[in-house]
């Protein structure tokens, strides 16, 4: 891991930008870091620059609940290599939700099944560097993101005791076999009228997870107007788990 700038926020938040393996990815901290702070890993839909606004909100929503927060990039997004095959099948889903046609289970695979297959690896990799440094430490909780990497990180990482899911990404058929064999606790966050989801197929899913302390809650409106208030519900989630 190199860090590549470092700047100090208001309210004593110390932001860093890292790339590991030529991956770029932010870490923020309280300053001075407190020691052994838990961390939660922060999924995004891609391009850090596009998110950063509400990352860096997220961000510190953990660090005043009293965790470290840390994000990179996913593959084919932001400045990193594109994935052209991965990019075609994107450009097919756009095309059949705005003309009205159902989605093929081909073309869901094709777009999401890669991108768990090499970001998982990615961010196991990252949380191995990001908890040798000084003051992090866990239980690890994973937070938003395409929830089918989400469902992988909880079924294959050890180190996550907890996970927020946000059901706003289509859904591949080995996900939900996948999703049965989860354990950890678990928090999805749905969309009701999410125009860039499937409803059925999130409601599916969660039928899926085999975790025993699992929660949906369900609000109305479209794929980025998730309640405010429902970030007091990640904060008491990631607080039964992660204390």
């Amino acid at each position: 891991m190199h860090f590549t700038s470092e700047r100090p926020l208001d309210d004593d938040v110390l932001e860093r930008a890292f790339t590991l393996d030529g991956i770029p990815g932010l870490l923020w901290t309280a300053e001075p870091s407190s020691a052994a702070a838990p961390l939660v890993l922060l999924g995004h839909p891609g391009g850090l620059d596009r998110m950063y606004p509400r990352l860096q909100a997220r961000a510190r929503d953990c660090l005043a609940a009293g965790y470290a927060a840390a994000t990179i990039e996913l593959p084919g997004a932001g400045g990193r290599a594109p994935l052209p095959d991965v990019d075609r099948a994107r450009a097919e889903l756009q095309r059949a939700l705005a003309a009205g046609d159902r989605v093929g289970d081909d073309v869901v695979d094709r777009l999401v099944v890669p991108l768990v297959e090499r970001s998982v690896p990615e961010w196991r990799s990252a949380l191995d560097a990001l908890l040798a440094l000084p003051g992090l430490g866990g239980p690890v909780g994973w937070s938003g993101g395409v929830i089918a990497i989400g469902v992988r990180m909880a079924l294959v990482e050890p180190r996550i005791a907890a996970a927020v899911l946000y059901a706003g990404s289509f859904v591949p058929r080995a996900t939900v076999a996948e999703a049965r064999l989860v354990t950890v606790p678990l928090l999805v966050l749905l969309q009701w009228d999410d125009e860039w989801n499937d409803r059925q197929m999130a409601l599916d899913l969660f039928d899926a997870l085999g975790s025993e302390q699992k929660t949906l809650h369900a609000n109305t409106g479209g794929h980025t107007g998730v309640p405010a208030f429902e970030g007091d519900s990640v904060k008491r989630f990631l607080g039964r788990h992660l204390r």
